[in-house]
């Protein structure tokens, strides 16, 4: 029997800040361990925490980014448990007063999955396993890390929906600047909730958590296995066990971790060293005001305005610097199409492969339009651009001009030479040429393709097109 899933994500999102969120500490990623601290994030006795103004900023600015309502009173609580990369035995966070409530991110299909709540807390440390065979090692550098964690309602209802929400999330946190959204960096983390059931009607079956998420990728087939798992599970009329499991990315399985039989009781106190404040309405206004242009009405301005498809609209303003890119590329060439082409294609192959932002390549919008020019003004195959102009400009800066004429891949379009490959084509290719002269019309596309390996990429393939049907009705 097929199950119904329900699933809810909890992602704790890295604030943009400078320093940590109760002292000044610098937040460096890949310092050396225990050089980012100081006696307030290492938990020594008589300090005192002091609220960062910019990570409170940062996070009213994403509350209202995501369409949420921001608390009456803010306050911030003890959570409180042990574990060796939590100096103080427990970490400040925000229990019956977050900072922000509801809110919501849409989806394509125009669902909004709705949220449960935002609030801020301090991370922990982080424990390394692999640098000693008999123990553990603690660095405390990522201790008081400003963090928002963001909770939906259990209302997503297939790993397809749970990636793209997750995509819009970090479009929306991104295009407001409240964090890099680096998963590597451990800007981005997220645990998923899912259960399963047999009708609409039944009530919501046992949730199990899983943590050790690293990638978008990763959460969408977490998500596929359990659904799979406790299916099989209750088919069989098993029992699920309400736990935590483990992604393990290699076998691409779940695993337990520990059971969640009884709710930890984290025994929440309000922070005795943080007084709670109010925010004014003034001040939740001028931030409401400052928000930049936020990405569903960025993709919706960019099919009216550019005449895009929804699906070039979608790729490009899903990351802002992509979408500035674009902008900043069109305002030199209004082929607006051709530049969404470009950007779609050759530049979101290279940073996939490459792993990199647009900002860490040595592309500019105006190399990128010195290349369109090139094959608008046919003086290079879209091909040869592609191929060999394309990854020298965006890896070393070269204009693209230069590197059509260091490479000789500038395009022929005199007629006596292309006449000449196209003989040679037709010579090499005699079955072929039958095949045209038994009404194959598709066997012309063959022999302009032989032609262009003969001229090696260098005929304009328009002109090679229209002297190869003149040469094969004349060979006919």
């Amino acid at each position: 029997m097929t199950m119904i899933p329900t699933i809810g994500l909890e992602v704790h999102v890295q604030l943009k800040s400078k320093t940590k969120i109760f002292c000044g500490c610098e937040l460096k990623f890949a310092s050396p361990p225990n050089s980012q601290v100081c006696p307030v994030c290492l938990g020594l006795p008589g300090v005192l925490p002091v609220l960062n103004q910019e990570v409170f900023n940062l996070g009213l600015r994403a509350v209202l980014a995501m369409n949420g309502t921001v608390s009456k009173k803010i306050k911030f609580d003890r959570k409180n448990y042990y574990y060796p990369d939590l100096p103080k035995g427990y970490q400040i966070s925000q229990f019956d007063c977050p900072l922000g409530q509801g809110g919501f991110i849409e989806l394509a299909s125009r669902k909004k999955v709705k949220l449960n709540r935002a609030h801020l807390e301090e991370d922990a440390g982080k424990l390394i396993h692999d640098q000693s065979p008999d123990s553990s090692l603690v660095d405390l550098n990522r201790a008081g890390t400003p963090l928002l964690e963001i909770v939906s309602e259990p209302e997503i209802d297939s790993p397809e929906e749970a990636y793209e929400y997750l995509t819009n999330l970090k479009a929306i946190l991104k295009s407001v600047g409240v964090s890099e959204c680096d998963m590597e960096k451990g800007h981005l983390r997220c645990d998923a909730n899912v259960s399963v059931r047999k009708n609409t009607s039944d009530k919501l079956g046992r949730r199990v958590e899983i943590k050790n998420l690293n990638s978008f990728k990763a959460v969408k087939a977490a998500i596929e296995h359990e659904i799979k798992r406790q299916s099989e599970a209750v088919n069989a009329g098993q029992i699920i066990a309400q736990e935590t499991r483990l992604w393990d990315d290699a076998r691409e399985k779940t695993f337990t971790m520990r059971s969640k039989e009884e709710a930890h009781d984290y025994r929440y106190f309000p922070e005795p060293d943080l007084v709670p404040f109010s925010v004014a309405e003034e001040v939740i206004e001028a931030a409401r005001k400052a928000l930049p242009e936020l990405p569903k009405a960025k993709r919706e301005r960019f099919i009216k305005e550019y005449g895009l498809s929804e699906y070039d609209a979608v790729l490009l303003t899903g990351e802002i610097g992509i979408a500035q890119f674009f902008e900043s590329t069109v305002k030199l060439n209004s082929n607006f199409k051709a530049v969404a082409n470009w950007m779609t294609g050759p530049v979101f192959a290279y940073l996939g492969e490459n792993n990199k932002n647009i900002e860490e390549t040595k592309l500019s919008p105006a190399l990128l339009i010195g290349i369109l020019n090139l094959v608008q003004e046919n003086k290079v195959s879209l091909q040869a651009a592609k191929e060999k102009i394309f990854p020298d400009v965006i890896a070393q800066g070269r204009e693209a001009k230069e590197v059509m004429k260091e490479k000789g891949l500038e395009q022929v379009s005199d007629d006596s030479a292309i006449e000449g490959w196209i003989q040679e084509a037709i010579q090499a290719n005699p079955k072929v040429v039958q095949d045209y002269k038994s009404g194959k019309e598709t066997a012309a596309m063959f022999l302009v393709g032989q032609t262009m390996k003969k001229s090696q990429g260098k005929a304009n393939p328009g002109k090679v097109l229209e002297l190869m049907k003149k040469a094969l009705n004349a060979h006919a």
